[in-house]
């Protein structure tokens, strides 16, 4: 049986996904359109997974796990519209209507501010390690319904809109894989 088709309400949410909704966003600019889709990875501790405190983070909740790396996230703001766990299973924490705090000092076009027209989807992963074939198929799944719901002009990595600053999704990151499942056009990667 195929996978039900997934659908970006008018609210901005994804339906068929957990809602957790974060504090860490803002309302987009008067007439900022989604036009880019930013892929990121991210795990904590870095390269653990699981245990819950990337949801912690995006949702400003203590973080519940002694780590000296995690200290240093102690009262940071930061979420992304939406996080695609090791198995595949996605989550949303913001609403696509609205601005996630996910790129940073960041560029496209000649533009910064990303986060003013683009949507942020977290892998759950690191830049040293391959993404599983279910977190490939529940992007292109995503990327296929945010398509449907909006102008999206162009897909980039982190890495790309933050040159020099950042480097996920990494080199594991398989485009092809992605751009193939997503039934991408070319000129929307590059």
């Amino acid at each position: 049986m195929a996978p039900a088709l997934l659908a970006v309400g008018a609210d901005g949410w994804l339906q068929g996904v957990r809602h957790l909704a974060s504090p860490h966003h803002d309302r987009r600019p008067d007439g900022a359109a989604v036009e880019l889709l930013v892929i990121h990875n991210i795990s904590l501790p870095p390269g653990h997974y699981g245990g819950g405190v990337i949801e912690q983070l995006f949702l400003g909740e203590p973080l519940a796990t002694a780590s000296p790396f995690l200290e240093l996230l102690s009262g940071l703001r930061v979420s992304a519209h939406f996080l695609i766990d090791r198995t595949g299973s996605v989550a949303q924490f913001v609403s696509c209507n609205d601005r996630a705090w996910h790129a940073g000092a960041s560029s496209f076009g000649g533009r910064g501010n990303c986060n003013d027209y683009s949507i942020g989807v977290e892998l759950e992963g690191c830049d040293f390690t391959a993404f599983e074939p279910a977190q490939y198929t529940a992007l292109a799944r995503l990327t296929q319904a945010l398509r449907e719901a909006y102008p999206l002009r162009a897909v980039r990595g982190h890495s790309d809109i933050a040159s020099g600053r950042k480097t996920d999704p990494g080199p594991r990151f398989d485009w092809r894989r992605y751009e193939q499942l997503a039934t991408l056009p070319e000129a929307l990667l590059r």
